[in-house]
């Protein structure tokens, strides 16, 4: 599977006062692995290039050391068209919270410049940080130790981020205009129905309760044309079968 880097080059991930050097570096390491590579560091609290950020950041050096320096969260943000910040802080203002599967596809959608923010190690994002961005990811943890690594939260919605690239990227090089039509599907149906009742795997007063099943099954896929075809010629095989046994 190739990365989907053209998904992905939009995003800047934003690091907002980060403390430790190993967890920047492992940082780094994670974002290469999952196809990102523009980091941003506002007022960070430690040197970004120290041997033990290098270090853990194997052979992502080249993340750490293209990585853009800010002297605050607006610096920052400055260009991007959308922005996610991940929190675990309950908010003042009613406030909808997502899940990273469910938010992070937001920043994909529409060729924008955006970004993804993480809080400080010690403290995560104040409520000020909070107001920079326009959506909020949450990860859902064992409430008994829900506290998180940086690194591991990052790493979490990286994966996340490439997943969802990946699957947008499938779905842009899907074939549209090879869908199989409505009215084609609906004569698939009416033949899959008839030969389901000839070897009784159908009855008749059963038949219309489990058709709407087998829809909703094949509806899921989105048949192209030539599956369509495919599964006709399964039919009409077996149709043939059955009238030979039948003779």
């Amino acid at each position: 599977m190739s990365f989907p880097n053209h998904l992905l080059n939009n995003i800047r991930l934003i690091l907002v006062q980060p403390a430790g050097p190993r967890n920047v570096g492992s940082i780094a390491r994670v974002m290469k692995n999952m196809g990102l590579t523009r980091l941003y560091l506002v007022n960070p609290r430690c040197d970004h290039t120290e041997p033990e950020s290098l270090k853990m950041a194997v052979h992502a050096q080249d993340v750490l050391n293209n990585a853009k320096i800010l002297p605050d969260l607006p610096s920052a943000l400055e260009g991007a068209q959308r922005a996610i910040a991940t929190t675990a802080r309950t908010r003042s203002t009613p406030t909808e919270f997502y899940s990273p599967r469910e938010g992070l596809s937001w920043l994909l959608e529409d060729n924008m410049e955006t970004a993804l923010i993480f809080g400080p190690e010690d403290r995560g994002l104040s409520n000020i940080e909070l107001n920079c961005a326009q959506r909020f990811v949450s990860i859902a943890s064992n409430p008994d130790y829900p506290s998180l690594n940086l690194a591991q939260a990052v790493g979490i919605c990286a994966y996340e981020l490439y997943n969802l690239a990946n699957v947008q990227q499938t779905c842009s090089n899907y074939d549209l205009a090879n869908l199989a039509s409505i009215d084609f599907i609906e004569g698939y149906y009416q033949q899959l129905e008839s030969t389901l009742l000839k070897i009784g795997y159908l009855y008749p007063h059963t038949a219309t309760v489990r058709m709407e099943k087998l829809r909703r099954l094949f509806n899921k896929i989105q048949l192209t044309n030539e599956e369509v075809t495919s599964l006709r010629g399964i039919l009409r095989q077996i149709d043939w079968y059955v009238q030979q046994k039948s003779n």
